[in-house]
């Protein structure tokens, strides 16, 4: 039991560590799309929370986007996050995923207020807005 306690312990403080090196990336790094990548998977996160307390996002999409945010914490990946470029990949599709379907339940304005990062990047990952058809 403790052999598992200390590879669970660990997974978490790499895990915490590689979120540290990707919050320090995305403040040090000049504009630009490395930077972009480097804060994305952070602004996730904090998007994540926002959205789960707001009271104007249904259940539904509440649970999509902690799935994905639960996705993004876990240790075990798809595609392991040791690997350069491609690591945080399979991350970053569920989190476009779940936006995407939150973005179909909720106002878009919500979306964007609760983004920290640069908007064109949420705007760019919901896609067009939706255009409500006329009555008739």
């Amino acid at each position: 039991m403790r052999d598992w306690l200390v590879w669970i312990g660990t997974a978490a403080a790499v895990v915490v560590a590689s979120w540290g090196v990707l919050v320090l990336l995305a403040r040090r790094l000049p504009p630009g799309l490395a930077r972009d990548l480097a804060a994305f998977l952070p602004d996730c996160a904090t998007a994540v929370r926002r959205l789960r307390k707001d009271p104007r996002v249904p259940r539904r999409a509440k649970v999509a986007v902690v799935v994905a945010g639960l996705w993004v914490a876990s240790p075990i990946d798809l595609i392991p996050e040791f690997l350069p470029v491609i690591g945080p990949l399979d991350d970053v599709v569920v989190v476009a995923l779940a936006l995407r379907y939150a973005a179909r339940q909720v106002p878009r304005e919500v979306l964007l207020a609760a983004w920290p990062g640069e908007t064109r990047l949420v705007e760019r990952l919901l896609g067009p807005p939706r255009r409500d058809r006329p009555a008739g």
